[in-house]
Order: structure tokens, then sequence, then C-alpha cells
């Protein structure tokens, strides 16, 4: 976003300076089952089958979770799963999850977390639903503008926002935030002292976007500047970015131009985007200052990241996500420290990606997968003598709502997608951040874009990507 209002994150601006922040991070896939799937193997999607949310496919990879437990460790997890079948605890986590997406707030241990804190059960009230009210399905779940909301449906996931009429911390980020503390307290009092791993794995940020007014009252929807491509016609790109299933901003599946929904709507939802993302950050640092209570920081590894980006308000104005694959989707938070064994208060632009989060870990605890994976350890980073790092990195996506094969190379300061039976993009990310002058076809760029079809076909090739639309369609057609 150019201009307007910082995002307050107080935690996560002490976190940085503690540690390194990765100004050039990606997701491997810009969709949540398979990019967490990433996480836990340190393999692209089309590797490790999770290919689509709710793909489900097998397990027939080494999830981390194996080697730390090898070496001793004990395992916690504690939220969103959301990775294909089962939950943590299948494969040898103490802690708290639920399957598939999941809705934390109608678990029994959310019940006794309310009532062992005297809370009330979490409440909102919807200020703008992007559910057509009339669809049986916006009846299902209960969302209806200017109206009180619990969520109850099973999956939290509701394309909502407004402010919440509970305290905060009847929140899930406060939920499991106090799950993890407690358990940390646990481990403090633990005499055998072994090591463990910790996964929180929050809801957010991701809609529905909801917060107390405290955090609402931070900002302030006026001073949220325009987006640059939120009046992008769409006319150069594939038509995947055209794909669009929401309301009141689609019909018949593709996205309605000139947006349906003034900027000033925008900035409403875009204001609960940062309040939940303020209120977040604040249930973040409880977990960071308990550590620092129980001396537990000082030889700890430390990761904050995420799985995805989101897309709102950008090319055109969507909500949520799909098949296409703009910055806003691919980079991703990622933040990390390590006492004694990195350096403090750096940014570092090299290429990296959640492919890198699991050997990451793995290299800490003083092991690795027992096969070789996509990602690399990225301890690596800091014995630049040792260790060259990469020049680029590869993204993919086989669709969400909308079935597609893409593939995005970022080298240097320039992004290639191919897109499969649909027009190719090529950008100047330096010139052109925000994506709106599509390159592909000008004569000029002839010799860069075939360096970077090279380099794609190399990453191909390195990985054994050879997936094809149709191999995706009868993966669909299977569930």
């Amino acid at each position: 976003m150019v201009g307007g209002p910082k995002i307050q994150r107080p935690n996560l601006e002490r976190f940085a300076k503690e540690g390194v922040e990765f100004t050039r991070a990606y997701t491997a896939c810009p969709l949540c089952g398979p990019a967490r799937r990433t996480m836990l193997t340190g393999l692209y999607p089309h590797t490790h089958g999770e290919i689509k949310n709710e793909s489900n496919h097998r397990y027939d990879n080494e999830l981390y979770f194996d080697p730390l437990k090898q070496q001793g460790y004990d395992l916690y997890y504690f939220g969103k799963w959301h990775a294909g079948k089962g939950i943590p605890m299948d494969f040898g986590c103490k802690g708290f999850s639920i399957p598939a997406y999941g809705n934390p707030y109608i678990t029994q241990k959310y019940k006794e977390y309310i009532k062992k804190k005297a809370l009330p059960h979490f409440q909102v009230k919807i200020d703008h639903s992007f559910h057509d009210p009339n669809h049986t399905f916006t009846q299902i779940i209960d969302v209806y503008e200017n109206q009180i909301h619990s969520p109850s449906f099973i999956m939290a996931s509701e394309h909502a926002s407004g402010p919440m009429i509970t305290p905060k911390e009847t929140h899930e980020a406060f939920f499991l935030s106090e799950l993890a503390c407690e358990q940390l307290q646990k481990i403090a009092r633990g005499r055998n002292k072994k090591p463990f791993h910790m996964r929180v794995d929050f809801w957010g940020p991701h809609q529905p976007y909801y917060a107390t007014e405290e955090f609402f009252n931070r900002y302030a929807s006026e001073s949220i500047p325009e987006h640059p491509s939120f009046r992008d016609n769409l006319k150069n790109k594939p038509r995947v970015y055209k794909k669009d299933v929401n309301y009141p901003t689609s019909k018949n599946g593709e996205l309605i131009y000139p947006n349906p929904l003034d900027w000033s709507t925008w900035q409403e939802v875009l204001r609960a985007n940062y309040a939940q993302q303020t209120l977040m950050d604040e249930a973040i640092g409880k977990i960071l200052n308990k550590l620092k209570e129980l001396d537990l920081n000082n030889n700890t590894i430390v990761i904050w990241t995420s799985d995805h980006g989101d897309g709102l308000g950008c090319h055109g104005g969507h909500f949520d996500k799909d098949a296409y694959m703009p910055e806003e989707l691919l980079r991703i938070p990622f933040f990390m420290r390590y006492p004694d064994e990195i350096p403090q208060g750096y940014k570092i632009d090299k290429l990296i990606s959640n492919i890198d989060v699991a050997p990451t870990i793995l290299d800490a605890a003083g092991t690795k997968f027992s096969k070789p994976v996509h990602g690399t350890s990225l301890l690596n980073v800091f014995k630049e003598e040792e260790f060259n790092w990469r020049e680029d990195i590869m993204c993919e996506t086989h669709g969400h709502t909308t079935m597609h094969l893409g593939r995005a190379l970022i080298f240097d300061k320039y992004k290639y997608i191919y897109n499969e039976n649909d027009l190719d993009e090529l950008y100047n990310l330096e010139q052109d951040p925000y994506e709106l002058s599509n390159l592909i076809n000008q004569e000029d760029n002839k010799d860069l874009l075939s360096k970077m079809k090279r380099r794609l076909k190399k990453w191909r090739e390195k990985t054994n990507d050879d997936i094809t639309i149709e191999m995706i369609r009868r993966k669909r057609l299977k569930r």
C-alpha cells in the first residue's frame, strides 16, 4: 500500500530488532492447504500432493515432526492445521487443533477457556459481508450486515468484517496465546528439560476481519489510500484475474468492472484487517513475553511468518484469493530470531520461501530430513563463505475456486508467470511494484523473457514438476 497509516505491530517490530527480517520472502503456493503442507515437508505442492484446499492427499512424504521426535523433542501444536486429513496430534504432537480449516469458537476447549476466564462467548457486529444475503449458504453461516454474529459454522472463514462486542480475550488469537503460554509454563517447570518444538498457528490474519473497538480506533478509514491496482481494468491480464465469487463484486463467477463498491467501503474493510493484525500482534506478544519471563528465549529459535498473502482490494477489487499470482498473494512476512546464532536487527533481501521453513527448524535442531527436499536451511544465509544462496525462486498454483496451472519465477527485479492456456505475464517489480504493466508482448523484452523461461524450466526440472492441467482435473474428480 502506498502511504497511509502504518499498521501498528509493536511486538513484531521489537522481535525484528532482536533478529532478522527477510524482505523478499515468498510462499510456495498462495493457498492455505498447499502452503501449509509445504511448511511441514519442505516440498512444493506438486510433490507433496496437497495441491488444493482439502485435497486430502495421503501423507507419503516425511513431515519435519519425525526427525524432531528422533532427536528426543517434545512436540506441541496449537491452532489451525488445514494441511490435509487429520490433526497434528496424529503425528505425535500435544496441544490443541481441529480437522480441516475448522472453527475454534465451537470447540469444547474454547468453551473451557472462556468459562475459566469468566468471559462471554465471542460475538461481533457484522459491518460488511461479501456473501449474497439471499443465498442458502449465507443462511447456514448466519452472516448478515448490521446483525450480531457468533461463528457457529464448521469453518470460521466467513467473508466478512466488523467490530467485536465481546472482550479481546474472546478472540481466537488470545485463546491460542493463552494455551501456548500455559504449555510454556509447564515446560519451564519440567524436570527432564527435554528440547521442545512448539507451533502456534492462528486463524488470522485472514478473513473474517474481526477485532475490538480498541484496535479499530487506532485507524481512520479515510486515511487509507486507494490501492494502486484497485481500478485495474485487467485488459492486459490473464483471464484468471477476472475470476471471483464474492457478492456484490462478481457476477457469474467474474469480477465486475468497475467495482460495485466505492473505495470508501474497501477502506472500512481494510481498517478491520489492520485492526485484526494489531490485535494479533498483542496476543503474540504475550507468548514472546512468556518465553522471556521463563528464561526460554536465549536458546530458542523463533520464526514468525505466514502461509500466504492477501489480495484484499487489489487488481480490480478482489476479496480473498484465487488462481492469479500477484505480489499481494505471493509475498509473505518472514522474521527469525536465534540468539547468538544469527545477527540482530538485520534486513536481508535474499529470495527465500516457506519451502525453507522445515529445513531451517531441523537444522537448528541438529538434524535433517531423511531424503532431499526442495527447501534449504536459512541458517546457511549467514555462512556466505561456505554457501551460495539461490538467485531465483519459483511459486506455483493449481487454482482455488478456479482450476488453473500457473508458475511464477522471480529473479532479480523481474517476475515471469506462466499461465497454462492463458496469457503469460512479465513485470519489472522495481519500476512497477503493483504489476500494472504486463510486459509479456513487448518486443524489446524477448531476451529477458527467454532467460526467465530458462530459469523456470530449471526449477521445474530440479523439482520434478511435470504436473499438467489434466492431472489437476483428475485429482479434483477423485475427491
